[in-house]
């Protein structure tokens, strides 16, 4: 019985891609793992041939009859696993070396823990995520936006799927992932590596791109449950996730921006309201600048 399943849907994605992502997971440092991979009814031939190329016994290759979409594939990727810990992986990412051992070995220290992240850098550009690391502020900014969490390279604990009945949502289309976190938030510890461990790939062929529109009204679906479900946490992250920046001259408080989730405001002198507007952040942190 493998200790990690790695579950790969892929769909019409570029064959360069899917050997990049496929090569990534077998030449991880922990080898006790079954690579999933499951064509969703994929038009695009070559994918298959890809898969076949590698010989290498942990790959599990599978087709859906007909195109089920993601959060049924994902859910049927669930069904077929074997290992005790759940590792996502897209068809077009790619993960760094050291990703199933370092998630493991966490996750074998810290039992409570049924969500695990890590950082992250998106391809061709500058910069690495930064990810919070405890559970309050991860579960606040879930309940904020999409939160920090990048689904794709996040190791889940299986049984904490199992016994709480949570599956993906086909209801919340392209977001299955943020409902995903967000139902599991009241049963489980959230948390994050600090290792940059995972590498993201931006491009027009990603959902994200293509379904914009669904993707925001799925999501506004997803907060509306989340925050209703969570109600104490939902309160605290309208506190605490705000910014407050003072620009000062000679020494004196000129003007005051505050962002908090909805909106931004400019007060002249701190108090005299100048302008407010929707707040335009992917992601606040809770702090103040003098």
């Amino acid at each position: 019985m493998p200790k990690v399943s790695v579950l790969m849907p892929i769909y019409n994605t570029r064959p360069e891609h899917l050997r990049e992502a496929v090569q990534s997971v077998l030449s991880q440092t922990f080898a006790d793992f079954e690579l999933i991979i499951l064509n969703d009814g994929s038009t695009v031939p070559e994918l298959k041939e890809t898969v076949r190329a590698f010989s290498d016994p942990r790959i599990v290759y599978v087709e859906n009859e007909r195109n089920l979409g993601i959060s049924r594939t994902r859910n049927r990727l669930m069904d077929m696993a074997r290992g005790e810990y759940l590792a996502v992986m897209d068809h077009d990412d790619v993960s760094l070396p050291e990703r199933l051992e370092k998630q493991v070995a966490f996750l074998d220290a810290h039992p409570e823990v049924g969500v695990l992240g890590c950082q992250f850098s998106t391809m061709d550009r500058p910069g690495v995520s930064r990810l919070p690391l405890d559970d309050v502020t991860i579960k606040e900014a879930l309940l904020v936006h999409c939160g920090d969490m990048c689904h794709p390279a996040t190791m889940l604990r299986r049984s904490v799927l199992v016994e709480n009945g949570i599956r993906y949502e086909e209801m919340f289309t392209p977001a299955e992932d943020h409902a995903l976190f967000c139902r599991l938030i009241p049963h489980t510890v959230f948390a994050a590596l600090p290792d940059r461990l995972f590498v993201y790939r931006s491009w027009s062929g990603n959902t994200s791109h293509k379904r914009a529109r669904s993707m925001e009204a799925a999501k506004q679906g997803v907060l509306c449950f989340a925050r209703r479900d969570n109600p104490e946490l939902w309160a605290m992250a309208r506190a605490n996730l705000m910014e407050i920046r003072r620009y000062r001259l000679l020494g004196l408080p000129m003007l005051t921006r505050t962002r908090t989730y909805k909106e931004t405001r400019w007060l002249l002198f701190n108090f005299l309201p100048l302008w407010t507007g929707r707040t335009s952040l992917p992601h606040i942190t809770g702090r103040e600048k003098g």
